[in-house]
């Protein structure tokens, strides 16, 4: 079994997210990039089927600027084996990398395809979903819980009411949730095999993808400061402040 990973390079959940003069969009000067937090869990999942000899080979794949190539390695020294970089400085829309995913599942032919359920940066969660529209495959999002069996996936989802388990005819896509597992460090040793490992770089026509988006960002603010919290003396005042002043009930 193959599985096709795609991952995204993203600015480090550490770092405080600065905004551009000019509001037109997040400042990444001087700022510490990684791999997102969902695409890294995604990443530990293919390997660690791999290593439970279900897969036998683990695609990570990435759209973005030759810097990307980083984060790809990241992934390679985790354990997956071989990489995909489809290179443009474009800012690509989640329509966008769902067409290029596509483009690349077509060619690799994976018979499972992991994705994190949403990016940290533009935290759109609909990568996923368009993907699963686009391919036909069946897909299960906000997986907690991943187990092959034959040519089938069960994957067990987090909703708003509890759990939900759903079972997927392979070929599939899933995306994945935080407590899916907890990703490994990577060791020297398998960072430095990492990079002799293949990485290789296309360009989004040579898949034949437009890249054209028909969304456009108009501006970028930071989010409100908030105010500092206060303390009441009784159930009374509490329920005259949440009426009169945060106008809540």
């Amino acid at each position: 079994m193959k599985i096709l990973v795609a991952v995204k390079r993203v600015v480090d959940f550490n770092v405080k997210v600065r905004v551009k003069g000019d509001n037109s969009g997040v400042d990444l000067a001087n700022v510490k990039m990684a791999l997102n937090p969902f695409c890294e869990i995604a990443v530990e999942e293919a390997v660690r089927l791999k290593e439970q000899g279900i897969a036998t080979e683990v695609v990570v794949v990435s759209a973005g600027p030759a810097t990307a190539q980083e984060q790809l390695r990241t992934a390679l020294a985790l354990g997956a084996d071989r990489a995909t970089l489809v290179e443009s400085t474009e800012e690509f829309s989640p329509l966008t990398v769902a067409k290029l995913l596509k483009a690349l599942i077509e060619q690799e032919q994976p018979q499972l395809v992991l994705l994190g359920k949403q990016a940290i940066d533009s935290d759109n969660n609909q990568t996923g979903q368009m993907l699963g529209a686009l391919t036909g495959f069946a897909q299960g999002t906000f997986a907690s819980k991943v187990e092959l069996a034959g040519d089938k996936v069960k994957v067990t989802r987090e909703i708003d009411g509890g759990l939900q388990t759903v079972a997927l005819n392979l070929p599939a896509i899933v995306t994945t949730d935080l407590r899916l597992n907890e990703p490994r460090y990577a060791s020297l040793p398998n960072i430095m095999k990492a990079k002799k490992k293949p990485l290789d770089v296309v360009t989004p026509d040579a898949l034949g993808v437009s890249t054209a988006s028909t969304v456009k960002t108009l501006k970028v603010e930071a989010p409100a400061a908030r105010q500092a919290g206060i303390k009441v003396k009784s159930v009374a005042e509490l329920v005259e402040k949440l009426k009169n002043e945060a106008k809540v009930i």
